[in-house]
C-alpha cells in the first residue's frame, strides 16, 4: 500500500475506528503516519513514598490503607483513598470511577502512577494509572509514544495501527539529494518516520524530529519563496496620497496614537503612494493598537475612491470588526460604506451584499473565507487587510488579492516574531513593529502558582464574576483519556467543565469550547461569551484569536508548564481590553524549580517580544514534546522558536536551491519537484502566511 490508501485497510480499523480517526483528520495510511506523537511517557524506577517530590511523574508501590471516601458533587464522583509503604503514605484521589472502590482491595498491593502535587504538608496523586507489577516492570525504561485522540480511541490502538501501517507502506523515493541529507545531517523520511513514532532511545527520537522538522520548514520556505503575488516588487496601480478624512478621524478619536503607531502609519502612508505596491507586516502585541493602523489604510483607500477588504479568522471577530467601524461611521462621519460577507449569511443576505461589492457602492468588505468565493466580484479592490494572518492559507491569500489587479497588502500579526526569525519566514515582505502599549491601557497582574493553590484561584473566580466580570479557563486538551490522562495530569475542557460546575456556585453560568465541536456550535458560544449570557468559558488555545470581549479580567491556564511562553503571552492578550484591571494566573502541574522559573518570566514582563526571545534562550529540542507553541506559524511538528536553528538550515537549503534549478528542471530533482507540487496543492495546511 502507499501513503494514499485508506486506513480501512489497516487491520482492526472498521467504519467505527474510521469515523473516530476522521475526527482528528486522519483518513488516509499517509495521514495516520504523519499523526506524530505529542509526547513520549518514560517509565522510571519504583519511588519511596517519603521521596516523591512535587511536580514530578513518580510510580510507587504501596498498599491501600484505611477505608476510601466517596461523595458527589452534581454529576462529579470523587473518590479519596490513602495507600502506604514502609516509608510513609500518600492520598489518591480518582473521579468519577467509583468502581475501583470495589477493585482495589484493602491491605491489597498495585503500582500507582501519576504527577505529585502538594497539599499542605501533604502530597496527593489525581487519577493515577493502576499497574500490576508484571505490566509495569514491561513498560520500565521504553520511551512509550502518546497520541492526540478522541474519544473511544486509546494510545495502544493507535500504536498498533502505525505499526501496521510502516510495515506496509512503500514509501516514494527519497526526495532530498544524497549531498543535501549529509550537509544537514537528516535521517531519511522512512527512518525518521519510523523512529519518531517508535524510538529506541532520547538521542534517536531527536534526530528523527529534526528531519521531520527541517521538512516542514523547507516545504514551507520553498513555497512562500515560490509565491510571485508576494515576494515580486509589484507596480503601484492605486497611488492612494493622503486626505483630510485620515486626519480628521484621527482627531476625533478619544486618544491620541501612540508613538510606535504614528511610526507605523506613516509607513504604510509611504507605501500607499509609492511607485511599488504595499506589501506589509504590522506586528505588535494583543492591544497595541493595530486595528486602527488598519483603518487608518481602509480609510485612505475609500478616500481615493477604492474598495479595501478585511479578512478576519472567525465570523465572530469579523462581526466585531464590522460593528466597530460602522459605529466609527455613525460617531465620527466617516466615508467608509461597510458590508459584511460571512459564510452563516442566508443566500438572500449574500446576494445583496455581493451586489454592492460588485458595483463599488460598498467601498469596505469585512468578512472570512467568504471573501474569496469565486462568486464575490470587486469593482475597485485596491487594499487587502488580513487581521491574524498566520490562520490563513498561501492559497486563500492568493486568491483574495486575485480579487483585484494587484492590491496593496497589508498583513497583522499579535505573534511576537524576533526579527531574525521574521526576515526568514516572510521573506520580502515588510516589517513594521509596534511596540508600545497605549497609556491607558492597565497593566495585567500575573501570578505563577501549583496546583495547590487552586482553591484560591476558585474564590477569586467567584469574586470577580461577582463583580459582573467574566473569566477564562485554559485547558490543554479537549476530552479526557484514561490511557495516558493518568500519567501526564492534563487538564481538559470536558472533564474541567464538569469540574467548575460542582465547584463554583450554581448561579455562575460556565460553558466549554474548543476546535472539534462544529462551526455553528462554537459561534454559538463565543457569540454568548461576548454577549455576557455566560460568566466562565473553559476553553482549548481555539479562543487565542476569537474574540474581543472588554469586560473579561481572568485568564486562568492550567498546565501552563505545556505551552511555550510566547502562546501563553498570546492567551494573556484575551484579557486587560477594558477598563477593568485584569488578571492572569498559571497554573503549572510541574512544581520543578526549572519549569516555575520558566513560567515567572511573565511575570516580568508584558513585551511579547522579550518574552519570546527569553524562550528562546531557554528552550531546546529536548523540551519540544509536549510544550505546545503558538499557533502563529502551525506546523505540526516544527516550532520557530525552538527550532530556530533548523529554519536557518532550511531557509539555505531552499536559497541554493533556488539558485541551482528554481523551476526543479533537472532529473535529480524530480522527485522533489513531485512532493513540493502535492504540498503546494494542499498549501491551505501552511496556515501561517
Amino acid at each position: 500500500m502507499d501513503k494514499s490508501t485508506s486506513v480501512t485497510e489497516i487491520k482492526g480499523v472498521g467504519e467505527k475506528t474510521c469515523d473516530l480517526l476522521a475526527k482528528l483528520n486522519i483518513r488516509s495510511v499517509g495521514d495516520l503516519l504523519a499523526a506524530y506523537p505529542r509526547d513520549y511517557e518514560t517509565y522510571g524506577e519504583l519511588a519511596e513514598i517519603s521521596r516523591l517530590s512535587p511536580g514530578q511523574v513518580c510510580a510507587v508501590h504501596a498498599a491501600v490503607s484505611g477505608i476510601p471516601n466517596e461523595k458527589r458533587t452534581g454529576k462529579l464522583h470523587v473518590l479519596n483513598m490513602k495507600v502506604a509503604d514502609a516509608s510513609g503514605s500518600l492520598q489518591l484521589t480518582f473521579y468519577n470511577m467509583p468502581f475501583l472502590k470495589k477493585a482495589l482491595k484493602r491491605g491489597g498491593f498495585y503500582i500507582f502512577r501519576g504527577m505529585v502535587q502538594s497539599r499542605g504538608t501533604s502530597r496527593i496523586m489525581e487519577q493515577p494509572k493502576i499497574f500490576s507489577m508484571e505490566d509495569y516492570q514491561k513498560l520500565t525504561g521504553r520511551l512509550i509514544p502518546r497520541y492526540s485522540l478522541t474519544k473511544g480511541l486509546t494510545d495502544n490502538a493507535m500504536q498498533k495501527y502505525v505499526k501496521q501501517a510502516l510495515s506496509l507502506c512503500e514509501f516514494e523515493t527519497e526526495y532530498y539529494s544524497r549531498e543535501l541529507l549529509e550537509k544537514n545531517q537528516l535521517l531519511s523520511e522512512r527512518e525518521a518516520v519510523e523512529i519518531i513514532h517508535f524510538p529506541n532511545d532520547y538521542e534517536s527520537m531527536i534526530r528523527a524530529r529534526k528531519r521531520l522538522v527541517f521538512d516542514e520548514f523547507f516545504t514551507f520556505l520553498f513555497l512562500m519563496r515560490k509565491n510571485k503575488v508576494f515576494s515580486d516588487k509589484l507596480e503601484n496601480r492605486y497611488r492612494m496620497p493622503e486626505t483630510v478624512d485620515t486626519a480628521r478621524f484621527l482627531e476625533c478619536l478619544p486618544f491620541p496614537l501612540t508613538e510606535a503607531q504614528q511610526k507605523v502609519w506613516a509607513e504604510i502612508k509611504e507605501d500607499l503612494n509609492s511607485p511599488y505596491c504595499m506589501n506589509r507586516l504590522v506586528q505588535g502585541d494583543v492591544g497595541s493598537g493595530k486595528t486602527i493602523v488598519a483603518v487608518l489604510a481602509l480609510l485612505t483607500a475609500a478616500a481615493n475612491g477604492y474598495q479595501g477588504a478585511l479578512m478576519a479568522p472567525t465570523e465572530v471577530l469579523a462581526v466585531q470588526h464590522y460593528e466597530t467601524i460602522l459605529g466609527y461611521v455613525q460617531k465620527y462621519g466617516l466615508i467608509f460604506r461597510p458590508v459584511l460577507l460571512t459564510g452563516s449569511m442566508n443566500a438572500r443576505e449574500k446576494r445583496e451584499a455581493c451586489a454592492l461589492i460588485a458595483s463599488g457602492e460598498a467601498n469596505l468588505v469585512i468578512g472570512t473565507h467568504a471573501l474569496i468565493q469565486e462568486k464575490v466580484q470587486y469593482r475597485s479592490l485596491a487594499l487587502v487587510v488580513t487581521d491574524e494572518q498566520h490562520r490563513f492559507g498561501v492559497r486563500q491569500r492568493e486568491y483574495l488579492a486575485a480579487k483585484g489587479n494587484a492590491p496593496h497588502i497589508l498583513v497583522m500579526s499579535a505573534t511576537p516574531i524576533p526579527r531574525t526569525l521574521a526576515i526568514i519566514l516572510y521573506g520580502d515582505l515588510h516589517i513594521s513593529v509596534i511596540d508600545e502599549l497605549p497609556a491607558e491601557r492597565l497593566p495585567i497582574k500575573n501570578c505563577v502558582v501549583n496546583t495547590s493553590w487552586r482553591p484560591n484561584a476558585y474564590k477569586f473566580i467567584t469574586g470577580e464574576v461577582e463583580k459582573g466580570r467574566q473569566v477564562y479557563v485554559i485547558c490543554p486538551q479537549v476530552e479526557g483519556d484514561t490511557e495516558s490522562e493518568g500519567g501526564l495530569s492534563l487538564e481538559n475542557v470536558v472533564d474541567y467543565t464538569e469540574k467548575l460546575r460542582g465547584t463554583l456556585p450554581s448561579v455562575i453560568r460556565i460553558a466549554y469550547l474548543h476546535g472539534k465541536m462544529r462551526p455553528a456550535d462554537k459561534k454559538r458560544v463565543m457569540e454568548a461569551f461576548a454577549a455576557h449570557e455566560l460568566d466562565v468559558l473553559v476553553s482549548t488555545t481555539v479562543i487565542e484569536v476569537g474574540i474581543n470581549v472588554p469586560n473579561a479580567t481572568v485568564m486562568m491556564v492550567e498546565n501552563a508548564e505545556r505551552f511555550g511562553l510566547a502562546q501563553l503571552h498570546q492567551l494573556r492578550g484575551r484579557v486587560g481590553r477594558g477598563e477593568y484591571q485584569s488578571y492572569c494566573i498559571f497554573v503549572s502541574g510541574d512544581e520543578k524549580e526549572e519549569t516555575m522559573e520558566r513560567l515567572k518570566i511573565l511575570n516580568k514582563s508584558n513585551d511579547g517580544f522579550f518574552i519570546a526571545s527569553e524562550d528562546l534562550k531557554l528552550r531546546g529540542p529536548g523540551d519540544m514534546f509536549g510544550i505546545r507553541q503558538s499557533g502563529a506559524f502551525s506546523f505540526r511538528m516544527g516550532d520557530i522558536y525552538a527550532d530556530a536553528p533548523v529554519l536557518q538550515l532550511a531557509s539555505e537549503a531552499v536559497e541554493l536551491l533556488l539558485q541551482k534549478d528554481p523551476e526543479l528542471e533537472k532529473p535529480e530533482n524530480a522527485a522533489l519537484q513531485k512532493h513540493l507540487s502535492a504540498a503546494a496543492a494542499n498549501s491551505v495546511d501552511f496556515r501561517s502566511i
